[in-house]
């Protein structure tokens, strides 16, 4: 049933971040109602296979016409939250914004999904990713010494800044409504949540231990002991040999705990380390390494691609990855002793759901009639 059984959500579909929050939502067991644009509700149209649309239903609304706000914000009434990742502005605009929900709904949590947030002066401007993670000092990090910063996908500001803090806050607003009764804003900014992925450079930057430069600090590939290295076969390992202990278990691994190197924390002496991990690792293949040091604290793993990562045989014990919909990918995280969700639902075709959810009669359904969605229908209110 998932710990989340019996919320329901209603999610103004979008792009990437907020969708990746409210999968985190269905994963865990809430109930996510996806409201589609009519134009991508095309008849006849396969069900999408993208992950980040999985476990939901999906109805078609033209949230340009008042009708359609109208279905909406009865939809609201019922819900217990609302998601929407439009620029500042936008869903007053449309006439569903948070003032005008909470008087149908004092109680729903309406949650706002941007990139800059809901104030400041670049609020009402265009930006990805990128852009976010830019101003807030998480990019400048990434990458190598005295080279230009590394976009890391876009893992940093749509889905770690931007979804899972968006997820959370709603997680927050409900189980503080238990004690007020009423709901909030949650204003979720990928500017916001990628900065505070950033906490612990500014620990290490207070106590002397990181320098604002690239490339050359204990844990962005500045450590010879904490960097990927090549192997024979063109393939990569990645090594994580940061306390003493296991830097010992690597030096064993590699063959060189009798061999006259630097100190492990003698940053004079990293390039030295560098060159001679370096030739040891392009001795061997990838699989090989990892056999080497399978079992051993030495923190050695193979750097796996994403077709590669469902098989390993960690993964593949903990059940990882799935098959939804036929489609391989990343199961719901994290795990309940009790109240496991089970297997997500493959996605569903924009909108195939309008007429159940019209014209439901239990929790989150309207009672319209056949007529009536009819004529909402050929009317363009719904698709």
């Amino acid at each position: 049933m998932g710990p989340l059984d019996g919320v329901r959500v209603i999610e103004i579909a979008s792009l990437a971040p907020a969708p990746f929050g409210c999968m985190v939502l269905s994963d865990l067991g809430a109930d996510v109602l996806r409201i589609e644009r009519p134009a991508a509700c095309a008849p006849g149209a396969p069900a999408p296979v993208d992950p980040l649309t999985r476990g939901r239903r999906s109805i078609g609304l033209n949230l340009k016409d008042r009708a359609g706000v109208d279905l909406l914000l009865r939809l609201a009434e019922s819900a217990d939250v609302l998601v929407e990742g439009f620029r500042p502005g936008v869903t007053e605009r449309l006439g569903f914004g948070p003032e005008v929900c909470a008087r149908r709904n004092p109680a729903l949590i309406y949650a706002r999904m941007t990139g800059w947030g809901q104030d400041g002066p670049l609020a009402p401007t265009a930006g990805h990713d990128i852009d976010y993670i830019a101003i807030s000092g998480a990019l400048h990090p990434i990458g190598r010494a005295g080279e230009r910063p590394v976009p890391p996908l876009n893992l940093v500001g749509d889905f770690g800044g931007g979804g899972m803090l968006l997820a959370l806050g709603v997680l927050a607003a409900l189980i503080e409504r238990q004690r007020s009764g009423l709901g909030q804003v949650v204003d979720a900014a990928m500017v916001d949540g990628s900065a505070l992925l950033t906490s612990f450079i500014y620990g290490l930057r207070a106590r002397g231990g990181w320098r604002d430069e690239r490339g050359v600090n204990l844990l962005d590939g500045g450590a010879p002991f904490y960097d990927t290295y090549a192997t024979a076969d063109g393939k990569y390992v990645a090594v994580g040999a940061l306390e003493p202990q296991f830097y010992a278990a690597l030096l064993a691994g590699l063959g060189l705990a009798d061999a006259e190197l630097p100190g492990q924390l003698d940053v004079a002496g990293w390039p030295v380390l560098r060159e001679r991990f370096t030739e040891v690792f392009a001795r061997r293949t990838r699989d090989e390494w990892a056999e080497v040091f399978t079992g051993t604290d030495a923190c050695v793993a193979p750097v796996l691609s994403p077709a590669e990562a469902p098989g390993h045989p960690h993964n593949v014990a903990r059940g990882l990855f799935a098959s939804v919909g036929g489609v391989s990918q990343p199961g719901p995280a994290p795990r309940f002793s009790r109240s496991e969700a089970g297997l997500p639902a493959p996605p569903v075709r924009p909108g195939a759901d309008t007429d159940a959810v019209l014209g439901g009669h239990g929790p989150g359904g309207l009672g319209l009639s056949a007529d009536e969605i009819a004529e909402l229908r050929a009317a363009g209110v719904v698709a």
